[in-house]
């Protein structure tokens, strides 16, 4: 009987567990065949998400928790999850029932077929504004064309993962994270499934455009230089034309003499320089600034509380399961 976990990234979920919960269980009922494990990583929720999750570990022991000492973002609760994973599969799925848990029943059998990555790729959208849709599609237009790295357009970090790949994420232990740039990153043989996502269940959604902003940028930052040399090229472009400029007015001042130069003129290009400068500067400053998270060499998270009914003890531990 071949075993798959559930990892399950929970922040503030308290209202959609319920239904989560009977859903899954549901779901366990369609595979009889398969060992399931539903494991939540609770990060630093605020409300009643991790009393509901150890009230579903009481009476099911297919429920493992781990509880992270505070609010890491969703991105470290979810490496925080694979680090504590130990079966030949793995899917990754939001509490918010956006994603519906009865696809995985397909994505089992496309992983059956020899498949290491099955990923869910959204056909619809529902529930979200055209603002967030245009802007989920171009950046996924900028990042595919600055990277040499093929990035599944339309797809979130839900999927079903073999256990390889699941060691390869394992091993990949930068501070600044981009999750769904690593699923490409690591290769393996994939397969695409489309689905019409849902509008959350119950709940708020803790992703907003700045949070959306910072995942952008560390998501190009992460998997491309292009940044740098566009401000390389750019430095290039205005120092040519600078230059240019420069030998016209030697040239009409051998000529014609010395005229008074224009305040507004000067003006605009001195600020135009000076942007040009800061835009520069402030994209070097953002990979200097990773260089020094990755230099510290901090562990990615720290663990309060960790249940299984056969706990895993990772490469990379933070603190002795019990």
């Amino acid at each position: 009987m071949k075993s798959i976990t559930l990892l399950i990234p929970a922040y503030n979920e308290a209202p959609v567990l319920p239904k989560l919960y009977n859903r899954l269980e549901q779901l366990a009922n369609t595979l009889p065949d398969y060992k399931l494990e539903f494991l939540f990583v609770n990060d630093g929720s605020r409300d009643e998400t991790l009393d509901i999750i150890k009230g579903y570990a009481k009476k099911d022991k297919r429920v493992s928790y781990v509880n992270l000492s505070r609010n890491f973002g969703k991105e470290i609760a979810m490496i925080a999850g694979i680090d504590h994973v130990n079966s030949d599969a793995l899917v990754i799925i939001d509490a918010d029932l956006q994603d519906p848990p009865e696809l995985i029943p397909d994505m089992i059998k496309i992983w059956q077929d020899g498949y290491d990555d099955v990923f869910a790729r959204r056909s619809s959208r529902m529930g979200e504004s055209w603002l967030k849709k245009f802007t989920s599609r171009s950046f996924y237009k900028v990042l595919q064309k600055s990277t040499t790295i093929p990035i599944q357009r339309d797809t979130g970090d839900f999927r079903l993962l073999d256990r390889r790949c699941v060691t390869a994420l394992k091993r990949i232990r930068e501070s600044e994270r981009y999750t769904k740039g690593f699923f490409s990153w690591i290769g393996y043989k994939k397969k695409e499934i489309t689905y019409a996502r849902d509008p959350r269940a119950a709940g708020e959604t803790k992703w907003n455009y700045f949070k959306l902003f910072n995942l952008a940028i560390d998501g190009i930052v992460s998997f491309t230089t292009t940044p740098l040399r566009i401000s390389t090229f750019l430095g290039l472009f205005v120092s040519f034309f600078a230059f240019i400029y420069i030998i016209v007015v030697i040239i009409r001042t051998i000529m014609f003499g010395a005229d008074m130069a224009g305040y507004p003129s000067m003006m605009a290009v001195i600020l135009f320089l000076g942007g040009v400068q800061l835009l520069s500067l402030g994209i070097i400053g953002e990979y200097i600034g990773r260089i020094f998270n990755e230099t510290k060499q901090r562990p990615l998270y720290l663990i309060e509380e960790y249940h299984a009914t056969t706990p895993v003890i990772p490469e990379f531990q933070d603190k002795t399961p019990r």
